[in-house]
């Protein structure tokens, strides 16, 4: 991984990262080949902010029919960042 581009692909935006955000805690779509030392590093250039800690999981694909068409919706991975007290992104 080359920039912090690379590493972050998007915020999730739903009820619950929204209200975890409240409490210091973020979530974003990151590259499948990130570590947790990347993701946090990646966030800390991207934002100027300490990162706590980070969690990671895979998501996986989940079915999803048109019609009588079946398909497949991509999986991800999510990390789930955690800052330190006092700290604070705006997205």
């Amino acid at each position: 991984m080359k920039d912090y581009t690379d590493v972050i692909l998007e915020v999730v935006v739903t009820e619950k990262s929204a209200a975890n955000a409240e409490k210091g805690v973020y979530t974003f779509k990151v590259a499948k080949s990130a570590n947790k030392i990347q993701i946090k590093d990646a966030i800390e250039k991207a934002f100027g902010v300490k990162v706590k800690s980070v969690n990671t999981l895979n998501t996986k694909t989940k079915k999803k029919r048109v019609g009588r068409y079946v398909g497949e919706r991509k999986s991800y991975k999510k990390a789930i960042v955690t800052l330190k007290d006092g700290e604070s992104l705006n997205i």
